[in-house]
């Protein structure tokens, strides 16, 4: 969804002048990218011999979004308690809730079918059924500590864009570079493949085969230092006294910073998936 919106910036279809266009546009692809969502999910989960299908289908069209709505739905009762003008209009909610129940459950559900009847993807090699004992780890190879020193450069490479995304965001200012912020995506992704899969060679060495929620969370711990960075942007650049004012603020970029996660995270952890089946597909057994 971010890489096809920023397609559609770059090329000029998204005018910067009109502020709906953008979330609009992101809004619609989310929507109909479910097929995609449900397809991979499931696809994933049959590879781990998973059964209970519609579990997994409901998770990957409820989890993220239910999270994202709930919260949304909090601060916009925050702005009616206030009688603001900028509070969405409860037809445009009534409007939001029917795009997710009406067209992204059922993509999701029939991308989740397409990816069930497919046949399951196979491991490069036999995996022993019984886990081998993990040898005690050096201390750098600490899992908090790995996984905090991994979200450090995929922040990094995105920390100077970042000041002016929320300049534009919360200082009514135009936003026009998307030929840059693409390219700071790219160099975001490219960032979370090396840093997960370095961090995953490392722990490999160190006979430490549990990986998987290792490589999501070490490229999706940059969302916690983009946090971190809203706080320091709200005390030094921001002047606002009213509590209703600062919880927005606060809300929408756990609303931001959640969604950086779950964008980092799945980069980090399919780059790891595609790193594993390279390397072991290469090993020759007699």
């Amino acid at each position: 969804m971010v890489l096809v919106t920023m397609n559609f910036a770059v090329l000029g279809f998204l005018s910067p002048s009109n502020r709906g266009a953008l979330m609009t546009a992101m809004l619609l692809l989310w929507v109909f990218m479910g097929l995609f969502a449900g397809y991979s999910s499931a696809r994933l989960y049959k590879m781990f011999k998973g059964t209970e299908w519609k579990k997994i289908t409901l998770s990957t069209a409820f989890m993220f979004p239910a999270v994202v709505f709930a919260i949304f739905f909090v601060l916009n009762s925050i702005i009616w308690g206030e009688k603001s003008s900028g509070a969405v209009p409860f037809t445009t909610m009534f409007a939001l809730v029917l795009l997710w129940f009406g067209i992204s459950v059922p993509l999701v559900f029939l991308g989740s079918y397409i990816g069930f009847k497919q046949s399951a993807t196979e491991d490069p090699v036999k995996t022993n059924k019984i886990p081998r004992q993990i040898p005690e780890q050096a201390w750098y190879m600490n899992p908090i500590l790995s996984i905090l020193v991994g979200g450090i450069l995929p922040f990094g490479a995105v920390f100077i864009e970042l000041f002016f995304i929320l300049t534009s965001i919360w200082l009514q200012q135009f936003y026009y570079i998307f030929g840059f912020l693409f390219l700071v995506f790219l160099i975001l992704v490219v960032t979370c493949v090396e840093i997960t899969i370095v961090l995953c060679y490392f722990q490999l060495c160190s006979e430490d085969y549990l990986w998987w929620w290792r490589s999501y969370l070490t490229a999706g711990s940059s969302a916690l230092y983009l946090f971190l960075y809203s706080i320091f942007y709200f005390v030094t650049k921001l002047e606002i006294t009213k509590l209703g004012s600062a919880i927005l603020y606060f809300g929408y970029m756990f609303i931001a910073s959640y969604s950086f996660f779950v964008l980092t995270g799945t980069i980090g952890f399919y780059a790891c998936f595609w790193f594993m089946r390279l390397i072991y597909s290469s090993v020759k057994i007699d």
